[in-house]
């Protein structure tokens, strides 16, 4: 059986990001998922691992005092041999002997020297601005493969490797296709089209077109499901009468919510327009099969053309709204869900199978 040990950014989640899912859908491997401290006061390093499949463990790395920062020079030093250290032991533990080594973020580069492993992966899922280009440089080659979430960074790391494969995020396809439960409590009596928007509202999250649509279409209901962050145009959102912020809620029940949607909203963030990153978030629209109006820079491809309606101004974003309300058949919708289906992280976890296999590290 393959053994992989997973350097994940983010820890094991309830509501999974995209190391999560594949790793959770790679079949005949032993993985040891390890996840960063949240704060240097976590302590959780000090317990047993947790073992969250049978053949999953995670385990949280010790904190480390200082910044991940080359400037502190030995003490630097001496955190990336802490860490090691670290995972060699969990891996002595578990008789993981060079396994295949799955890193997430360019700061791991310096745990390569301190490791023992056979094969290296780099999967990158974001444009690393805040960290020095040089680690990343150094990760991208040399990394037996590197997965790319964008043609963005794929063209940004293809000259550190020639083994790239572009591989966007996913969706988990059954859960977002099954017969909803019974409507959510907050959502009943009201009356008239509801248009909705899925995640976290973030301070540069643009929400002016949702404000423009929202005042040109009062008989409709605006709803918002996600944590809500500091964000001026969502307190202005707010004290619209058709407009609602319900909060976050289980990954479980998102599905639930989207059901009673007639059209499903997307956003810009304004920190970093030039991203190609396509979120989860839009294909777990997509499974819907509702209409989606999104908005993009004027010089951004646009994803799906044939089943997205894309606006690039707050005015043709209202109008595309009024226009999704109107669409009829069913050809887009399950046009729609086909484009999700091919996206679904089961989907995804098999390239990633059949790209290491054919490389030999599977």
């Amino acid at each position: 059986m393959k053994q992989i040990v997973c350097l994940s950014n983010e820890p094991w989640s309830p509501s999974p990001g995209r190391t999560q899912q594949l790793v959770a859908r790679l079949k005949d491997v032993q993985v040891l998922y390890f996840s960063p401290a949240e704060s240097w006061r976590d302590q959780r390093f000090r317990g047993k691992g947790r073992a969250v499949k049978p053949n999953i463990t995670t385990y949280t790395l010790p904190p480390l005092l200082l910044p991940v920062d080359e400037r502190y020079g030995e003490l630097f030093q001496l955190g990336q041999r802490k860490l090691a250290r670290y995972i060699a032991g969990k891996m002595a533990k578990h008789r993981f002997r060079a396994p295949l080594l799955w890193t997430t973020c360019p700061e791991q580069v310096h745990l390569l020297d301190r490791l023992d492993y056979d094969g290296l992966v780099y999967d990158c899922d974001r444009d690393w601005f805040d960290l020095p280009p040089r680690w990343e440089s150094d990760l991208a080659l040399a990394a037996d493969v590197v997965f790319a979430a964008s043609p963005g960074l794929a063209d940004h790391l293809s000259p550190c490797n020639d083994n790239i494969a572009l591989l966007p995020n996913g969706v988990n396809f059954p859960m977002f296709t099954r017969t909803p439960a019974d409507c959510p409590p907050e959502l009943r009596g009201l009356t008239g089209p509801v248009l909705g928007y899925v995640g976290t509202i973030w301070p540069d999250l643009d929400l002016s077109p949702a404000l423009r649509a929202a005042r040109a279409m009062p008989d409709a209901s605006f709803l918002f499901l996600g944590r809500r962050r500091d964000n001026p145009a969502a307190d202005a959102l707010e004290r619209l009468p058709n407009v609602r912020f319900l909060g976050a809620r289980r990954p479980v029940e998102v599905p639930d919510y989207l059901a009673r949607f007639d059209v499903c909203l997307d956003f810009l963030r304004l920190d970093n327009l030039k991203n190609d990153i396509l979120s989860p978030r839009l294909y777990e629209y997509l499974a819907t099969g509702l209409p989606i109006v999104t908005l993009l820079p004027p010089d951004q491809v646009e994803p799906f053309p044939d089943v997205v309606y894309t606006a690039h101004t707050d005015e043709e974003f209202a109008r595309l709204c009024r226009r999704a309300l109107e669409e009829t058949g069913s050809w887009a919708r399950e046009r729609r869900r086909e484009h999700a289906r091919q996206a679904a992280w089961s989907v995804r976890a098999g390239q990633v199978i059949r790209i290491l296999r054919t490389i030999g590290l599977y």
